[in-house]
């Protein structure tokens, strides 16, 4: 019965402050969040028994229950889950989960709304309860350890709390709320019934409470409700994904997303369905309205929850979608897989790739649906989760052209972000050939790249791409419905039947006439670049940089060096424009000393036209300065 005095991880006296005067705007939401943990407690030990049937210990219905006592003050949330040991409830009560508080804290910006769906996220729910108490009191007993080793943890949310060794006859944990003295409405069956429903109705275990029957007072005192010694399942007690669709509400589905995403929003699109076939499985999948802060990064266990038969098995089951749907939320529950299928086996199992094929077409099929049906919430989806699903070009050959269809640009002849190849093909002039894009780090270097000259010049469109993922992505996508995808700034222009004769004809004089002068630049340039010839691209700009045609191009080598990754030297060709005044200079020059300075200052600004950076910055200035004196 020794009792320990502990402090609680550093930081948590000011994150309790947060919670109980910042995060909850509507304080219903502790029940919620204590509940959900005790259905958490439950999914552990049904999912340790798998292997140890010893562990239910002759109680394998598995159940919350939630009562009040008036006289107490208090309210008492109890499950008969995998409960704690006495080093478990100083690990998993005294330090704010995995990430730290500090992370935690970082991450609040004030906003009560967003703020709120941190506590999940962070794994913090457990502290909701000093919203309406102001001392909790925990008892468990981890399931399998013998009755004389359970364990009592006393808090009132300040610096420190007590742990001691208590005798407990059954397993699992219960929270005893004492309620602060504005908080009494919570000692009500209604109310707590009303946010039960509201907030936990889809936890798949029952919910319990005493069930009260009207008593008449005696003595002309007023009649009550009064426990008649049996509980009652207040909640729909089912998983909600295995509840008939036309018994679901949209309400349902927004509170079930919310839980098990942390999100605060409703979501943007859900689908529910039974696959039957030679692969049986339900899915329940949202998607959700806003990206998390880590989308892109990679290495962050995501995917849906898996459940087999009902028993849930694991969070973040990654091999049900491919991971450029990782942004994907929700539940597959499968008939077909082993109750104690590993994450090893999953990669190998013929059920989970029919399980990943259906669901992957299914979110391919939300999110066309949206295009074609919702414009609005297609575009939220897509300023929110496009590049993200450009990567599935290059993961998922068997559904790329889908993904090609749902893909959207700007552009150089529109203000919007929401060209397709559908549109621009619609707008192709008469005799072209090809759909012209352009990548570059951002949107404003894409518009004014000077490889887009001739094609302005001309009226010819051109996609504009500045994710970071385009180039990469468009590596795996030749052509669209058949027209052939060209880059502008790879390989030699060719308009075909748009440029005309005096054109193509003059160009080539150009190559001709220029020769001398163009074996002198790339002379001077030959540790820089590849080759040097004259273009009829150009209209306003001296110079421009391309690589040839399945070449690396600089922006993508740039991206690679910049995530510490080891590329193959790029080294571009230099385009020049004949006709340039700035180029007839240069040609004028040709026998002056400061001739190598000239055309290294021409390549450099090349280079920084497209976003680059010059080798040597410090000599490209003095070449500038020298030349300026």
């Amino acid at each position: 019965m020794q009792k320990q005095t502990l402090s609680f991880q550093a930081e948590v006296a000011q994150l309790l402050k947060l919670v109980t005067h910042s995060l909850y705007s509507n304080p219903d939401i502790f029940l919620r969040e204590l509940i959900s943990n005790a259905s958490d407690a439950c999914d552990k030990l049904r999912f340790e028994a798998l292997n140890d049937a010893g562990l239910h210990e002759n109680d394998s219905e598995l159940k919350v229950r939630v009562s009040f006592d008036k006289a107490a003050k208090t309210l008492t949330i109890t499950d008969n889950g995998i409960g704690m040991s006495q080093q478990e409830a100083i690990d998993h009560l005294g330090t704010i989960a995995k990430s730290g508080t500090r992370d935690f804290v970082a991450k609040l910006s004030g906003d009560q709304k967003n703020d709120a769906q941190l506590i999940g996220q962070f794994g913090v729910g457990f502290y909701s309860g000093f919203i309406v108490a102001d001392k909790i009191t925990v008892e468990s007993r981890r399931a399998g350890v013998p009755a004389a080793q359970g364990v009592r943890w006393v808090s009132e949310g300040t610096g420190e709390f007590d742990v001691s060794e208590i005798e407990r006859a059954e397993r699992g944990t219960s929270i005893i709320l004492h309620l602060k003295d504005d908080a009494s409405e919570y000692l009500n069956a209604w109310k707590l019934k009303g946010i039960i429903n509201k907030y936990s109705d889809h936890i798949s275990l029952p919910i319990l409470m005493p069930k009260e029957e009207w008593k008449e007072g005696e003595n002309d005192q007023p009649g009550e409700m009064a426990f008649t010694g049996e509980w009652e399942t207040v909640n729909q007690a089912a998983a909600l994904w295995t509840r008939p669709k036309k018994d679901i509400t949209p309400e349902h589905y927004a509170e079930f997303y919310k839980q098990i995403s942390y999100d605060s929003e409703a979501p943007l699109a859900t689908t529910h369905n039974r696959v039957e076939g030679a692969t049986e499985y339900t899915q329940l999948l949202f998607i959700p309205s806003k990206a998390p802060v880590d989308m892109f990064n990679r290495d962050k266990a995501a995917g849906v929850k898996l459940y087999v038969k009902r028993v849930f098995i694991m969070d973040d089951a990654q091999a049900l979608l491919p991971t450029y749907l990782r942004f994907v939320k929700g539940v597959v529950d499968s008939s077909d897989l082993p109750l104690n299928v590993s994450r090893e086996l999953l990669q190998e199992s013929r059920a989970v790739k029919a399980i990943r094929e259906g669901c992957t077409k299914r979110v391919l099929s939300m999110i066309e649906d949206l295009a074609n049906n919702e414009p609005e919430k297609f575009k939220t989806f897509y300023a929110e989760f496009g590049a993200v699903l450009k990567e599935g070009l290059g993961e998922d050959f068997a559904n790329r052209e889908r993904l090609a269809k749902l893909l959207r640009f700007a552009s150089s002849t529109t203000d919007t972000t929401s060209v397709s190849f559908a549109d621009y093909k619609a707008r192709m002039k008469d005799g072209q050939d090809a759909i012209y894009y352009i990548t570059a780090d951002t949107l404003a270097a894409a518009k004014s790249s000077p490889q887009l000259e001739i094609f302005r010049k001309k009226g010819i469109e051109v996609l504009l791409m500045a994710d970071r993922v385009d180039e990469w992505a468009l590596n795996y996508l030749n052509e669209f419905d058949g027209t052939p995808l060209q880059s502008v700034a790879k390989g030699a222009v060719d308009l075909g039947k748009l440029q005309d004769e005096d054109e193509k004809k003059a160009a080539e004089e150009a190559q001709t006439q220029f020769k001398p002068i163009l074996d002198k630049l790339k002379e001077a340039l030959k540790d820089k670049a590849s080759d040097v010839r004259a273009t009829s691209r150009l209209v306003d700009s001296p110079a421009c940089l391309v690589v040839q045609d399945g070449d690396m191009s600089t922006q993508l080598a740039r991206m690679l060096k910049q995530a510490g990754q080891t590329v193959p030297e790029v080294k571009p060709i230099l385009e020049v424009n004949a006709q340039h005044p700035l180029v007839r200079k240069l040609e004028a020059s040709a026998e002056l000393a400061s001739f190598d300075d000239l055309a290294n200052i021409l390549f450099d600004q090349a280079l920084l036209a497209e976003g680059g950076m010059p080798a040597d910055p410090a000599a490209y200035v003095r070449r500038v300065n020298a030349l300026l004196v």
